[in-house]
């Protein structure tokens, strides 16, 4: 049986957690054959970003068409950016109908504060994406205003909503919620909290690329947007409670994308 096809366009993680790696896995681990553009070359590991190095706009613009010349591919989703100029590359692929099932994830700042997007490169992908996913520190970006509490979630998720996607995921890792790891899904008129209890672990870097990967899988596969975001809230949860007791690096270390620990 012929895999489904997916296409990551986000910037490489030489430490392998987040970025082009750590959504590759998540195809991988989800039965789905994954394809990429890098748009940025980074030097991290689990303490940081030290370099990034972004790629020129026709380099990224010739690895979309040679992918998507070739593969059928069933859905997309987006990472680091880089650059407003990368960004119009993809936006101009958005327009031409050739991205599927869009899932933005708009990185913006890595943990440790380094710049790795624009904000005016994500907004102008964000009105083609039928999911996005910024976490809390984004949603601030995006929006203009804090995102500290469940209820600004909420807000901020309304506001992203309507100015574009079809479906926004305010991811709230961050947030303090009596234990809980609280996301609020908003579209279609409709807004929910999703709730799951928080994982106390180092081990969480990438878990925002491995989010957004897992409901381009299930998007793919053809479940409804809120099916779909569910189904990677409980994917994550359980990659984040495999790798809790990891050694893995000394800051934040990656992900268990494959159930090696469970």
């Amino acid at each position: 049986m012929t895999p489904t096809t997916l296409l990551t366009i986000a910037g490489s993680d030489s430490g392998g957690g987040a970025g082009i790696q750590a959504d590759l896995k998540v195809f991988a681990a989800l039965g789905a054959y994954g394809t990429s553009v890098i748009t940025a070359v980074t030097a991290q590991n689990t303490r940081g970003v030290d370099a990034v190095l972004p790629l020129p706009p026709q380099t990224v613009r010739d690895q979309l068409d040679s992918v998507l010349g070739d593969f059928a591919v069933r859905a997309v989703k987006t990472g680091m950016l880089g650059t407003p100029a990368v960004a119009d590359v993809v936006v101009e692929a958005a327009k031409a109908g050739r991205l599927p099932h869009l899932v933005v994830d708009p990185v913006l700042v890595a943990t440790s504060g380094h710049r790795l997007g624009v904000v005016s490169a994500v907004e102008r992908l964000l009105p083609y994406a039928e999911v996005a996913t910024p976490n809390c520190a984004e949603a601030a970006a995006l929006t203009g205003r804090p995102v500290t509490t469940v209820e600004e979630m909420v807000a901020a998720a309304e506001a992203l909503v309507a100015a574009g996607p079809a479906h926004v995921v305010v991811t709230g890792g961050d947030v303090d919620a009596a234990g809980e790891s609280v996301d609020v899904l908003a579209g279609g008129g409709v807004t929910t909290l999703l709730r799951a209890p928080r994982v106390p672990t180092r081990h969480h870097h990438g878990t925002g690329c491995s989010f957004s990967a897992a409901i381009a899988v299930r998007l793919a596969a053809g479940d409804p947007v809120p099916v779909a975001v569910a189904a990677a809230k409980e994917y994550v949860s359980r990659a984040l409670t495999g790798a809790r007791h990891w050694e893995l690096g000394a800051g934040h270390g990656p992900l268990d994308h494959f159930g090696w620990s469970a």
